[in-house]
Order: C-alpha cells, then sequence, then structure tokens
C-alpha cells in the first residue's frame, strides 16, 4: 500500500512536469513603458510569477493553452489565452470602463496610484497573507505587515478580551477611519473600560471580515479628516474585496500554541503558580499545546453577464481554543480567549448599459467566545463572593459572549455625457455584543443563585447615505481632478438589560433590594455583607439601559491638480454638523514633487477631528472594583448624568488635531524606499478617569468615573519601509527583501482636569496606558525566496521596551506628585525590547493543490516577566509587545479550481 501510494505520487509529480509549457515576454503601461511588479498567474492554479524591475517575465505555464491573469494596480486585469506560442508580450490598456477604475485611498482622483501620491500609503497583499502566514485574524495579520499598525489580544479586560483594541501611529483606537471599498465601515459597540490599551476607546472591529474576501488593504499613513469625516486623525484603512471571477480558491489551516514557557515560575514567584509549561492548568489538563485553531475558508468568483459584471462570495469558519499561561491562585485563567466565528460576504457588480453600473457589498460575521476573568477564593479562604455550597473550592467565572456584526452597502455609479462620475451609496452596519457569565454565582442568593447568567449588552448600529462627484480634465495644466460630495448620516446606541440575578443584591428573603431603607441585605457568617450580580462581569440593569440616537450631515471638496508633470498639489475641505455637539471645519493640503523618475517629495498639513462616539457620551455600569483587597461599588456614570455634573465633568465635544507630514520616495530598478515623518497634536483627547469618591451623593455607589476630554498629546515619528526585488536564474525565481520600521513617540502635553486632582483625574497608571499604546519603535526585516512551486518566507521582528505602571498604583493610589514619586519605581514594569521570528515555506504539490507548514514566534519569545504579581492583567506579564501565547505551530493546504 505505501508502495503504491509513492507510485500515484511520482505519477502525478511527472505528468504535471512533462505537460509544462515555458513562456516568457515583457509587460507594458498603456505608453510603452515596461512595467515590474505585475502579478501574472494562471488561471485555476497556484503557478504564478511577476515581471522583473525591466518589465521581463518567464513562467511556466500547465499547458500550451493556458490562461494567463495579469494583474496590476490601476490597470486591473489582462486575460489572454495562449496558442502554443513561447514568447508573449503584453500591454495594458487605457481602462474603457471608467466605473470601475481603481482609486486609491487618500485620493478622490482615478488617475493617481500609491506610488504616485503625495501622502504614505501601504498597499497589502492580505491574500498571500492570509495563505502563508498562518494568522487567522485582520488584526494579527497588519501587526507583523504595516509598521505603525499595533494590536495584540488581551487578557482579564472583559469585552477586549473579546475584540482586540488596535492602533495606527501609537494614538487611539477611534482615531482610525475603516472603510471598505472606500466606503464606511461601523464601528463596535464596546467601548474599552478595563485593563486594556485603548482605554475609554471604541474602535472599528477589523477581525470581523474574513481574510478570505479581501483582495487588498490600503493603509494610508497620515490624516484626512478634510477628505473621509470623523476618527480619519491617525490615518485610513480601505479594505479592498476580491472582484476575480475565475473559479474557486479555499484552504484548511490547523495551528496551535506551545505551552512551554522556559522559566522556573514557581522559584522565582515563591507560589503556587497555575498553567506552567502545561501543567497544574485550571482545565485539569496536562497539554503541551493549546489554543488549538481551524479555520476553514472559500471563496467563489462568478461572472454576471457579458458586461464585466461579477458576484464573490466568501465563507470562512474559525475555531480557536482558549490559551492558559502562568498566573498565580488570583488569576488561574490567564490567558486569551476562545472563539468560535462563522463569516460570510459577498462583493458584487452588475453593468446596466454602457455607462452606469450597480454595486453591493456586505455580509454577517458571528463570534461565540469565551474568555477567562479574575479567580475567586473559596469562602473558607475569606472570600465570601464564592457561595460554598456551589463553589466549595472557589472558582473562575468565564466571560462570554455573542458577538454579531451585520453590514450591507449598494449603490449606483454613473458615468454622465459631459465625463462627470457620480457614485450614489447607502452603507448600513450593526455590532451587537450580548455577554453571558458562566460558572459564576450571585453571592447575595446563596445557595439558590444561578451559575450561568444573561448579562445583557450593547449594540451600534450606523446608516450612511452618500452622493459623490468627480471629474478628471486632462486638458487643464498636466490634468486636474476635482471632486465634492455629500453625506447623511445617522447612529443608534443602545443597552439592553440582562436578567435580574446578573445585576441585582438581594435581601435575605432573597428579593431584589428595591427599597434600601426597608429590606435587609444578606449578610456571611462574618457579619460581612454579601455580593450582588454575577462575579466577573456584573450584568447591565433596567437603571442602564440607553436608546439614543444622532444624525450628522457633511460636505466635501477636493481638488488635485498636476501643474506640471513634476508636480502635484491637492486639497480638500470638509464641514460637518452633528445633531449633538455642533459643527466643526477641516482642511488639507497636500504635495508631491518629482525630482526625476526615481526620486519623489512629498509633505502635508491638514486638521482633522473625531466626535465622541455615543457610547462614551451613554455609556454607564454599575459595578465592583477590587481595591486593596476589598470591593469597592463603583459607578461609571454617563456624560449626560447629574453625577458627572456634579463633579464638574463638562459635556463631550470633539478632539480636535493637527497633522503634518513630510518625506520622499525613492526606487531604482528592483529597490525602492520611503521616508515619512510626521507630528499628529490632539487636543481634548476623550479619556476614562480614574475613580473618585462618590459615597456622600447617594448614588449606591463608593465611587465615580466617567468620559472627559481629559488630555492634550503631541504624537512624533517616522515610517520606514524600504523593498528589495530580484528575478534570478531563468526568471522564474524571485528573492525579495523588504524592512518596515516605525519610530513613535507620544507626549501627554496637558491634563486637562480643570479644579479635580488631577492624580485623582488621571494618574501614573492610566497615563501609561495611553502612552503604550505603540511601542517606541517597532521593525520588521522580511525575506522571501519563490519559483513556480516553492516559496520560502522568513519574518523578523523587533518590538522596543514598553513601560507600564502596575496595580500598586489602584490599590495605593497618589493624590500628589510625592506620593507619585515615591511609588514610581517600585510600580514600574518593564517589558525589555524583544524579537520574534516567523518562517513557513510554501510547496504546490499539484497545480491546483498547496501545502504550507511554519510557525510564528519560534523562538518561543514573551514579554519580561513580573514576579512581584502586580500586573493588570493578573499573568506574569501584560499583553504588549507579541503577547502572551509563545510560539505558533501551523500547516495550510490550499486548493484552487
Amino acid at each position: 500500500m505505501k508502495k503504491a501510494y509513492c507510485v500515484v505520487l511520482v505519477l502525478l509529480f511527472s505528468t504535471s512536469v512533462l505537460a509544462q509549457h515555458h513562456v516568457s515576454g515583457t509587460v507594458f503601461d498603456p505608453d510603452g513603458k515596461r512595467l515590474p511588479g505585475v502579478n501574472i498567474v494562471e488561471k485555476g492554479t497556484y503557478w504564478g510569477t511577476s515581471t522583473a524591475s525591466d518589465g521581463t517575465f518567464s513562467f511556466r505555464a500547465s499547458s500550451s493553452a493556458a490562461t494567463l491573469i495579469f494583474s496590476f494596480i490601476g490597470y486591473g486585469t489582462e486575460e489572454l489565452v495562449l496558442s502554443g506560442q513561447s514568447t508573449l508580450d503584453v500591454t495594458f490598456k487605457e481602462s474603457t470602463l471608467t466605473l470601475r477604475e481603481i482609486q486609491v485611498v487618500g485620493s478622490r482622483s482615478y488617475a493617481r496610484s500609491s506610488t504616485d501620491s503625495p501622502v504614505a500609503i501601504d498597499v497589502i497583499n492580505i491574500a498571500d497573507l492570509a495563505t502563508t502566514s498562518g494568522k487567522a485574524e485582520i488584526n494579527e495579520m497588519l501587526q507583523y505587515a504595516a509598521p505603525s499598525f499595533n494590536a495584540t489580544k488581551q487578557s482579564g479586560s472583559d469585552g477586549a478580551d473579546h475584540i482586540d483594541p488596535a492602533s495606527l501611529r501609537g494614538l487611539g483606537p477611534d482615531q482610525t477611519l475603516v472603510l471598505i471599498n472606500g466606503k464606511r465601515r461601523h464601528q463596535s459597540s464596546l467601548v474599552n473600560v478595563f485593563g486594556t490599551r485603548g482605554r475609554g476607546n471604541s474602535g472599528t472591529d477589523l477581525n470581523a471580515i474574513p481574510a478570505a474576501s479581501i483582495k487588498r488593504i490600503e493603509v494610508l499613513r497620515d490624516g484626512a479628516s478634510a477628505q473621509y469625516g470623523s476618527d480619519a486623525i491617525a490615518g485610513v484603512i480601505n479594505i479592498v474585496l476580491k472582484d476575480r471571477t475565475d473559479g474557486i480558491t479555499g484552504g484548511i489551516t490547523y495551528g496551535a500554541y506551545s505551552t512551554a514557557v522556559g522559566d522556573d515560575f514557581a522559584e522565582e514567584a515563591g507560589d503556587v503558580i497555575y498553567n506552567v509549561d502545561g501543567k497544574n492548568r485550571l482545565d485539569g489538563e496536562d497539554k503541551s499545546f493549546d489554543g488549538n485553531t481551524v479555520k476553514v475558508d472559500l471563496n467563489y468568483g462568478v461572472t454576471l453577464g457579458d458586461e464585466g459584471g461579477f458576484a464573490n462570495f466568501t465563507v470562512e469558519s474559525l475555531s480557536k481554543a482558549r490559551t492558559l499561561r502562568p498566573g498565580w491562585s488570583w488569576r488561574k485563567g490567564y490567558g486569551s480567549a476562545g472563539i468560535d466565528g462563522f463569516n460570510f460576504m459577498i462583493n458584487s457588480a452588475l453593468p446596466i448599459g454602457e455607462n452606469t453600473e450597480l454595486y453591493a457589498f456586505g455580509g454577517r460575521n458571528f463570534r461565540d467566545t469565551n474568555a477567562f476573568a479574575f479567580s475567586r477564593d473559596s469562602f473558607e479562604d475569606g472570600d465570601n463572593r464564592s457561595v460554598p455550597s456551589l463553589y466549595p473550592n472557589g472558582f473562575t467565572p468565564r466571560i462570554t459572549s455573542n458577538i454579531t456584526d451585520v453590514a450591507a452597502s449598494g449603490g449606483l455609479r454613473h458615468s454622465m455625457e459631459n465625463g462627470w462620475q457620480v457614485d450614489f451609496n447607502n452603507a448600513y452596519g450593526k455590532n451587537d455584543f450580548h455577554y453571558f457569565i458562566k460558572g459564576s454565582n450571585n453571592a447575595s442568593l446563596g445557595s439558590s443563585s444561578p451559575t450561568d447568567f444573561d448579562a445583557g449588552g450593547h449594540s451600534l448600529s450606523q446608516n450612511t447615505t452618500g452622493l459623490d462627484f468627480s471629474k478628471y480634465y486632462a486638458d487643464i495644466a498636466e490634468g486636474l481632478n476635482l471632486a465634492f460630495g455629500l453625506e447623511y448620516r445617522t447612529e443608534n446606541f443602545e443597552i439592553f438589560a440582562g436578567e435580574q440575578a446578573s445585576y441585582a443584591l438581594y435581601d435575605t428573603q432573597g428579593v431584589a433590594i428595591i427599597n434600601p431603607a426597608t429590606q435587609v441585605p444578606a449578610f456571611d457568617s462574618n457579619g460581612d455583607q454579601l455580593f450582588g450580580g454575577s462575579q466577573g462581569f456584573p450584568g447591565y440593569s433596567p437603571a442602564n439601559e440607553v436608546d439614543r440616537n444622532r444624525t450628522n450631515v457633511g460636505f466635501y471638496a477636493d481638488a488635485e491638480v498636476n501643474a506640471t508633470t513634476a508636480f502635484l498639489v491637492g486639497g480638500a475641505v470638509r464641514l460637518e454638523s452633528y445633531s449633538d455637539f455642533g459643527e466643526t471645519a477641516n482642511f488639507k493640503l497636500a504635495s508631491r514633487y518629482r525630482v526625476n523618475e526615481n526620486f519623489t517629495l512629498r509633505g502635508s498639513v491638514s486638521t482633522g477631528f473625531r466626535a465622541p462616539s455615543l457610547a462614551q457620551i451613554h455609556y454607564n455600569l454599575l459595578f465592583n472594583n477590587i481595591i486593596a483587597g476589598r470591593s469597592e461599588r463603583t459607578l461609571l456614570a454617563a456624560n449626560t448624568s447629574t453625577v458627572a455634573k456634579a463633579f464638574g465633568i463638562d459635556q463631550l465635544k470633539e478632539e480636535t488635531a493637527v497633522n503634518g507630514s513630510v518625506g520622499f520616495a525613492f526606487k531604482t530598478g528592483g529597490f525602492s524606499a520611503t521616508f515619512d515623518a510626521y507630528s499628529i497634536s490632539v487636543d481634548d483627547r476623550i479619556i476614562l478617569t480614574d475613580t473618585f469618591d462618590a459615597s456622600t451623593l447617594g448614588v449606591g455607589a463608593e465611587a465615580a468615573q466617567f468620559f472627559a476630554n481629559g488630555v492634550d498629546t503631541k504624537t512624533n515619528g517616522v515610517d520606514v519601509v524600504l523593498n528589495y526585488s530580484k528575478h534570478l536564474g531563468d526568471g522564474n525565481q524571485r528573492l525579495t527583501v523588504g524592512l518596515a520600521g516605525n519610530i513613535n513617540d507620544l507626549e501627554i502635553q496637558s491634563i486637562n482636569s480643570g479644579n479635580l486632582n488631577e492624580f485623582t483625574f488621571f494618574g501614573p497608571f492610566s497615563r501609561a496606558y495611553l502612552e503604550a499604546a505603540a511601542p517606541d519603535h517597532k521593525f520588521g526585516v522580511n525575506l522571501a525566496y519563490s519559483t513556480s512551486r516553492l516559496a520560502v518566507m522568513a519574518s523578523l521582528t523587533r518590538f522596543s521596551e514598553v513601560k507600564l505602571q502596575d496595580f500598586q498604583w489602584v490599590d495605593t493610589p497618589a493624590s500628589t506628585q510625592a506620593e507619585a514619586d515615591a511609588l514610581l519605581g517600585a510600580a514600574t514594569d518593564v517589558y525589555k525590547a524583544a524579537m520574534t521570528l516567523d518562517f513557513s515555506v510554501s510547496y504546490t504539490l499539484l497545480k491546483s493543490l498547496k501545502l504550507t507548514i511554519g510557525g510564528n514566534n519560534l523562538l518561543n519569545e514573551y514579554p519580561t516577566e513580573q514576579f512581584d504579581g502586580w500586573t493588570d492583567q493578573g499573568g506574569f506579564n501584560d499583553s504588549v509587545q507579541m503577547g502572551s501565547d509563545g510560539r505558533y505551530l501551523f500547516s495550510r493546504l490550499g486548493v484552487k479550481l
């Protein structure tokens, strides 16, 4: 049997080799210039190559009648059928279908490419990353592909365990705008509150978009509020969906994390430690690997009609088990969350006549997530949060959630006889986040307490209607593009209550307390009052419920002119009016000067803004916060509440920004380099304050905290991207070397605490979270070697040192500079600079079948261990830099039909 199997493999391999047909040639642009970097692939196979720096290529097709697809950003695709020839020259045509010409983010001109832009733009081939890196989600891919993008899995951070906070250039998760096919994507309803980067922010959940549906991602690293509106302070991420129609692609990826952590934790910590090297685990199992991940994806494209219409469908299933990493007895469940999710996405367009096209795209994402909260000791050990009859040895509650994202966008593009392009679009999106707390109890109910709770949740919906006009005048100067448009948006934010036992405090008769004057709360045998609500995460009560709306209308005008063939200047203005906080106006100027064919100077200056989210204005929750070993009833009060007004917290207003950048781009042969320096000043950044004494206010809480326009910051930095590509041998081999780096420095310039104590308002603990949104630097070196069958990739990523302030600041909060100085040394956790190595090998077994094996973080690097027990997330490190899961090994089998 084994011999027969080998014979079959040899026959299959031999047949594919004998059937190959060699073809070579050159690819030209419409002006006859040679085009480097054109992607060439045989239809229905994994066989492909790209043109060298002189536009030439050499390729082995499966037969002399194979169909070759040539694609290049700015020119779409050319599909050619071989007729036995061994040489083939290809010239891209000027696009005759203006309706679907490619428009790169950062410009409303259809005559602009990413390399021709006056601002920094990364164009990332997600399709290649998804099939060769083993990374399952978009945030993880961008973390290692885009120099100034940062995202890591959180732990012990409630909702942030389930939706990763991500940032660009070290700013907040909500200061980067996300577009799909150039249209605004809705944000998550989650506002990050507990123990995570991006505290007080709501971002867009990129992981709700299946990687298999994405053609490319464009990352605009420049302020763009004048062009796109609110949120685009740090930049814009535009996700371009696949429009291919050449059949089916798909694959199965399996991977797992090594549980080997490699340090003598018990000796260093001097305590009983859980989850070390897969032993003494919370789940009772011994494991060498955990976080087992299975991802199945399928993409199918089909032609609609005879005029270039298409429909492209993607389905994706992801199942990832929880990881468990070293922690103390109070944090037995330290590790990243488990996920079971299913994704569906469609992208489509249908021409109706020569000058009009209908288009639609959208999808649905569902995730069932599962994360451990902090552990509760047994009642015998002095923790009255545990009901002895339910959990005699204590328990570790689980925060689970059902997260649903739906989005649909549709519109009409029309080319008028006078040359104006019209785009009418309506986009709707909604995020629903529903908490379910499991393996918990409501201590005030005693033995009659349920152990699973529906804790309620929140949702955010957004509908955007836009009308855009654009025209390119080729005969004015060296080309002039004018654009203007209108946008109307409605938003709705809701908090919905959970079941009563998830939030209520019960009296001695088992009745929820609604009148503390007449009802007596339950006490334990030591005379201490028992806690109400579900442990791990308290449910939302009817008093927390919110159903709030707002509208805004915006108008923009945009112009770009090539004054000469070398000199381009562009400008944009935007006016917006919000129903809840008023009006704002912003502008942008950008320019590019081409010194010669190889060297270009570029720069921009702009103002920007971010409207306070509905969640930041209206979010509220009453919860138990553990301070100095005791539970403190804490109210996170809505910004519109009387409690906020009593403390002098002003109504939230927009964040405002001034953004400047200057840089250059250089290319010669197979080498290219870009260098961009930037400075971003943001005033009135919205933060979540620290806690204030509220015991005398009669609001049922001892402490209160708020959202406020609390700080002004300035961020300076540099982005560097270097790439070199060379074809070897007969041109069928390719070597690529790249370096992408970011140096970033964020400074808090002022704390706007008014008459409140600035250390209580926004102390060193919270300031460190804001400043550590990104490492001081991150550099990645990527190496790739490929032939028609083999691809080898290696990536080295270096993360700078990160400093956080630990939980000692919360246990003994400072109220003066002297107290802060005294605590600073002991409470500072230093995470030393670290480097990770990713490696993968891909081999095309058959023309439609590819196998990839590899590993991420092969050196098994972890953030520096902190043995004093004060980390905010409760493990031996916080989830910074590369995260806290360690080495990941994977394999993938891909198919293309």
